[in-house]
């Protein structure tokens, strides 16, 4: 009996030791990271993260994904098979493994997850997979550029990812697996080219955030590239996040914060602007107006009633540069050439008034758009008299800004331009490092 005890003590001890030891494990890395890259070769600009989809041969596939801070979940170009063994999928082809339609992440991406466009028809159960012997679970799609709605089929993916301390990238990998969906080729013409997916970033429990576990924190950071020659970056995690040449600054210091707001129909990202204020003069927002966050929209859209405020003032406060006729979709542009010599235009900043008392700046970097040589535009659209939300805040306003959606503390980071901090999004050091 004494013998047994003494046995039972050392194998608590042992199990107690292994238990503290676990607890007091930190791994290396604090963020998942992958890379930003712009493109100009759709209707409009749009911004991809690069994503390792599978390993095969000793190697791993990667595709691109189109960022969407709306998208209910996420898809891409693949197909289903249900014998995935190595050597089993086509040559070049993304197999994944179906979800059948009479398990529950089926009914809850068809109906409470779902897109929400009245293009879509209804689905049925008819799809099935030879031998497989179960129905599959198709699901509506909608193509962010267009609008246009498609069927894709919820599949079991796996998606790779790097690791990183918010200042390196390591050779360590983390893995994800959610429930995407597979939709046919054809679904991603109209998308930039070598783009064949759609990476839902909301806060849906089907976007990639929800797949993302401990030791990560839900926090989002996205820092949009304003040129095509070096990447931005997408972390995910509790930081630091350091940017080059100033190393040794975290970029949290740089940010301030405002709450994020829960939209009934959508789950995007949504702030309060009560005003915008430009060279000290306030252009009121109603207080029932919503300010939605975009990775789809290359330029803020403001209602009509806002626009024309913003547009006043500013002829006011830039009467001293040349006018130039407007170019669509802008609606104020002004002359940059003298004598047939190209000028840098400076404007006041315009300020979003945030709750609190913030302000997010945006300055000329992102409220001026260069067309051509001789004519350069206030990069804000007439959204229309109706247009909800009232104001849509584009990817050109948020370019080498560094903004942070924090789902833990449901709080907006954001701060204002990196430029004005002799840094950018494209000065994240990609270089691989191993964590040890």
């Amino acid at each position: 009996m004494l013998l047994l005890m003494q046995l039972i003590f050392i194998l608590l001890a042992i199990i107690s030791h292994e238990y503290e030891a676990q607890a007091a494990f930190e791994p290396p890395y604090s963020s998942v990271v992958v890379p930003v890259n712009k493109h100009i070769d759709a209707v409009k600009p749009l911004y991809s993260v690069q994503i390792l989809t599978a390993y095969i041969n000793s190697q791993y596939l990667h595709a691109n994904f189109l960022i969407d801070l709306d998208a209910p979940f996420i898809w891409h170009d693949c197909i289903l098979q249900w014998n995935t063994f190595e050597g089993s999928c086509p040559n070049n082809t993304l197999c994944t493994y179906p979800v059948s339609c009479e398990e529950y992440q089926c009914t809850d991406v068809r109906t409470i997850y779902s897109y929400q466009s009245p293009s879509c028809p209804p689905v049925t159960n008819d799809s099935t997979i030879p031998d497989w012997g179960y129905c599959t679970c198709p699901v509506n799609v909608v193509n962010p550029i267009t609008g246009s709605c498609s069927q894709a089929l919820l599949n079991y993916d796996e998606f790779t990812v790097n690791t990183s301390d918010g200042r390196n990238v390591f050779t360590d990998l983390y893995g994800a697996y959610p429930n995407a969906a597979c939709a046919p080729s054809s679904t991603f013409q109209s998308f930039p080219a070598n783009v064949t997916g759609v990476m839902a970033l909301s806060s849906s429990p089907y976007a990639l955030p929800a797949y993302l576990y401990d030791p990560l924190k839900r926090i989002v950071a996205l820092c949009l590239p304003s040129n095509l020659s070096a990447p931005g970056i997408l972390l995910y995690g509790t930081g630091p996040y350091n940017l080059l040449p100033h190393s040794n600054v975290d970029v949290r210091s740089l940010l301030s914060y405002t709450p994020l707001i829960k939209h009934p129909d959508s789950f995007g990202y949504f702030i309060n602007v009560s005003s915008i204020v430009i060279k000290t003069r306030s252009i009121d927002i109603p207080t029932n107006s919503t300010t939605k966050l975009s990775t789809i929209e290359p330029y803020t859209t403001l209602r009509t009633d806002i626009y024309n405020g913003v547009v006043r003032r500013f002829l006011k406060v830039t009467q001293r540069i040349p006018p130039a006729k407007p170019v669509a979709p802008f609606g104020l542009c002004f002359n940059t050439s003298i004598n047939g010599t190209q000028v840098s235009i400076k404007v006041p900043d315009v300020d979003f008034s945030l709750q609190d008392g913030k302000k997010w700046t945006v300055s000329t970097a992102n409220s001026i758009k260069q067309i051509t040589k001789d004519v350069a535009c206030l990069a804000f659209v007439d959204g229309g008299a109706t247009s909800e939300p009232a104001i849509v805040i584009g990817t050109f306003q948020c370019e080498d800004n560094f903004l942070v959606f924090d789902l833990e503390n449901s709080t907006f980071g954001f701060s204002s331009s990196l430029l004005r901090k002799q840094t950018s999004c494209s000065n994240f050091n990609f270089t691989l490092t191993n964590s040890s």
